[in-house]
């Protein structure tokens, strides 16, 4: 009987290992499903909505191949229309049934008023946007990340549904038209290992069982009742046989050493065979009790109804400083002013042109301070869906010790964020509490009664605070402890006037005035019904005769005759210095006053007083 259950225990074995051996061969389904996107009409671009990378589950692959350097991009789907909008392309899309579609999609063409003055220079224009060749889309601040690699395009992305890819060459070239895309199927197979370990263990089972029964065969072999007398034996006188009857001693073994041997065998090949059966088992062929993990409290904040998308993602800040950053260092050591233009704009332009043309002529004059991309500690960025559109950014260098706040803009869809405002942040500053970059920030309107000071009326009121302190009507909206410009500015300029004096005081005259400067504020709310406001003041150094005798002389000071272009003048000199700077302002309601939070103050400009 023990060799019946061993025989079954042996059967049952084989046929649970062969089973889950099957599920990982014969029965296991393929890794991915993919879909080919077929493209009848050759483009410089292919443009794959995101509806067709999420029609099937998990993570996608995109390929494409063609030869050369293939680009593919990503970004939200607005964005993506918006840079497309004067490109003829190729429209990927899931039509209401699951089908993949691809469309062409051709701009329309730019109607011509054949009656107005401009006719002719319409009509040329149209001509030549025909012959210039596409635009590249690779290094676009628009895109929230990109991938190039040459002849097969490979990668791994997590489309959401809201966002589209690009697949181009160089925007000239046709776009590849062998692409697909792939999603991973779930092909793991949990019952192989237990199937396969159950089978090991039956069949060492019936090893066992197999064993027992050979030991009760032997046991029963034995004598079941006592047997006839035999003869007697007589001893064999091996002697008296000679060299012919020589006796014979057998050197086969036992019984039970064969036995011995053969149980040993028997054993040692079900032990390989299941030590190899469990090596082989990978952890997607065992059941996965993996506990529900619990989930953290965090602060929920949601956008208000309406709001339109935040302008750039943090990752995406983050590529577009660092890019932004090594064209102004280039631009710094070359003194390239037009290279400095392709990343910088407005005020922060401005100070940087005249630090060039100093630094030209001059050679003790700094360098700026450097345009710093990492570590990026926070992203505000602008929520809005058109042009143009700007974000907020601060870079705290510990290694430096710097602290800056900047505003980046993009002008339209094809045009790279330039610099616009720049400035350092005290080491004290505490910022307001900022939405996070996934949402981002509506920008306050200019004449916005929301603040306890319109942020077009802010640039005016604090040059106002500057040239008349306590005096000035607006001088309790701003808070005296924080503000670290306005001693600056007053110290400094007690220095100046004590130096003028000790020449000139008989012969001319110091005079000091602030302004607010001609460029826009820029505003983006905060949580607290506030605003981080940035403005431009102009403080403005005015060197006058009293003498109609005398004559203002620049022996001491190179910068203002290099940026006048005279060495003397008769009615003097007039030195602007550009101060960037941001602020936080209240809401109406709120008891606080306005701080200060971060300020860059350069010298602008010389020019001879008329």
């Amino acid at each position: 009987m023990r060799f019946v259950w061993a025989v079954a225990a042996f059967v049952l074995a084989t046929v649970l290992i062969v089973a889950g051996i099957a599920q990982r061969t014969v029965f296991q389904g393929p890794p991915t499903q993919t879909a080919s996107i077929e493209v009848e009409e050759p483009a410089p671009y292919v443009v794959i909505d995101g509806a067709v990378f999420n029609s099937l589950p998990g993570a996608q692959t995109l390929r494409a191949h063609a030869d050369g350097d293939i680009l593919a991009a990503y970004g939200r789907t607005a964005d993506m229309d918006a840079w497309m909008a004067d490109a003829t392309y190729n429209q990927v899309s899931l039509t209401d049934d699951g089908t993949i579609e691809t469309t062409l999609v051709e701009p329309e063409p730019a109607v011509i008023d054949e009656e107005s003055e401009d006719a002719a220079a319409e009509e040329d224009a149209a001509e030549d946007s025909e012959l210039a060749p596409g635009r590249n889309p690779a290094g676009s601040d628009l895109w929230l990340d990109e991938f190039q690699q040459s002849d097969l395009l490979i990668a791994s992305m997590q489309v959401p549904a809201d966002m589209s890819v690009l697949v181009a060459m160089d925007g000239t070239t046709p776009a590849p038209t062998d692409i697909s895309v792939s999603w991973p199927i779930d092909n793991s197979t949990p019952l192989a290992g237990p199937l396969i370990a159950l089978g090991g263990v039956l069949m060492a089972v019936g090893v066992f069982l197999y064993i027992l029964g050979i030991q009760h065969v032997r046991r029963s072999r034995g004598p079941r009742r006592k047997g006839l007398p035999l003869p007697v034996t007589e001893p064999i006188a091996v002697g008296a046989l000679g060299d012919e009857g020589k006796g014979v001693i057998s050197s086969t073994p036992t019984r039970k050493s064969i036995t011995r041997g053969r149980r040993a065998f028997a054993v040692l090949p079900v032990v390989a065979v299941s030590a190899l059966l469990f090596t082989g088992c990978a952890p997607d062929v065992w059941p996965q009790f993996t506990a529900e993990p619990t989930p953290t409290p965090t602060a929920t904040i949601v956008a208000p109804e309406g709001q339109q998308a935040p302008a750039v993602t943090k990752a995406q800040a983050e590529r577009i400083l660092t890019k932004v950053a090594a064209t102004i260092s280039e631009a710094d050591e070359a003194l390239d002013d037009d290279l400095a233009a392709t990343r910088m704009s407005g005020p922060a332009l401005a100070t940087r042109d005249t630090n060039y043309t100093l630094r030209d002529a001059l050679d003790d004059v700094a360098s700026p301070d450097p345009i710093l991309s990492k570590p990026l500690e926070i992203v505000l960025p602008q929520a809005y869906d058109l042009w143009p559109r700007s974000f907020m950014a601060v870079v705290d260098d510990e290694a430096s010790k710097i602290a800056t706040i900047m505003v980046l803009t993009q002008d339209d869809p094809w045009a790279d964020y330039r610099l616009s405002t720049v400035g350092r942040l005290e080491a004290s500053t505490s910022l307001p509490a900022l939405a996070p970059a996934y949402i981002g920030a509506p920008q306050v309107q200019p004449d916005s009664p929301f603040l306890i000071l319109p942020p077009e009326s802010l640039a005016t009121a604090y040059a106002d605070v500057i040239n008349n302190g306590e005096d000035s009507e607006y001088y309790g909206l701003f808070d005296e402890e924080t503000d670290v410009l306005r001693a600056q500015i007053d110290e400094e300029r007690a220095a100046r006037l004590k130096e003028f004096n000790e020449t000139a005081t008989n012969t001319g005259e110091l005079t000091f005035s602030t302004r607010a400067g001609d460029d826009p504020p820029f505003a983006l709310a905060t949580l607290e019904s506030g605003a981080i406001v940035a403005v431009t003041i102009v403080e403005s150094d005015n060197v006058k005769p009293t003498d109609d005798d005398a004559v203002i002389k620049l022996e001491k000071n190179p910068q203002v005759e290099e940026l006048a272009g005279v060495d003397e003048s008769q009615t003097g000199f007039t030195t602007d210095y550009l101060d960037q700077v941001f602020f936080y302002v209240p809401g109406q309601g709120s008891t606080e006053k306005i701080r200060l939070l971060g300020f860059s103050s350069d010298i602008l400009g010389a020019k001879v007083i008329k």
